[in-house]
């Protein structure tokens, strides 16, 4: 049903006019949240550039297939657990063993849509503030329909602008090590977390 909708929603709209409404304004640089920090001193080839950044991926139905089915597929593939209960401490970003938070689940859908021939200037980490306040992890795809999200508490993919979210940074398209401020009229209440 979900594919249904999206399917028709891209169908009708011009790519150029639906990539310059309904994808987010990133800012300048900022604070690159330090799990991730963390993460890219593990893993430093997942966070440094791969060549020039691709322009966003044309969207169309096999590339709707292929975000939903990853994002189904990792959602059924990992029993949530926080950090505290598999680590014993938190904000540890790792690729999930079965088992991880909203960070983890991001990485494996970015390994995985990667893998799949999406590219990775196209597959941002994102942070986001939820209505209840707590902060959350999801994956943005960059596309010429705008940008889509993938997220752990949500089944279906959705456009970033039909989210409850408050949207606050991101990873570059430029350089996955650098992070960008994201112009959300919503985020001015939560600038302090910047």
């Amino acid at each position: 049903m979900a594919i249904a909708i999206l399917t028709n929603a891209v169908a009708g709209m011009p790519s150029h006019a639906f990539a310059m409404q309904l994808s987010m304004t990133t800012g300048g640089r900022t604070t690159q949240p330090i799990g991730h920090y963390e993460f890219c001193k593990k893993l430093p080839a997942e966070c440094t550039p791969r060549g020039i950044p691709a322009g966003p991926a044309k969207m169309n139905r096999s590339l709707l297939l292929k975000i939903d089915a990853v994002n189904s597929a990792v959602n059924a593939a990992i029993t949530p657990k926080t950090d505290m209960e598999v680590w014993g401490k938190d904000e540890v970003w790792s690729f999930p063993n079965g088992v991880g938070d909203c960070e983890d689940y991001v990485l494996e859908k970015r390994k995985l849509l990667i893998a799949a021939g999406v590219s990775p200037s196209n597959t941002l980490i994102t942070v986001v503030r939820q209505p209840n306040g707590e902060g959350h992890a999801v994956l943005t795809v960059r596309t010429t329909a705008g940008d889509y999200v993938l997220d752990n508490l949500e089944s279906g993919v959705r456009r970033w602008d039909e989210t409850v979210y408050t949207y606050l940074k991101r990873q570059s398209e430029k350089n996955p090590g650098q992070w960008l401020s994201i112009t959300d009229g919503r985020a001015d209440a939560v600038a302090s977390v910047r």
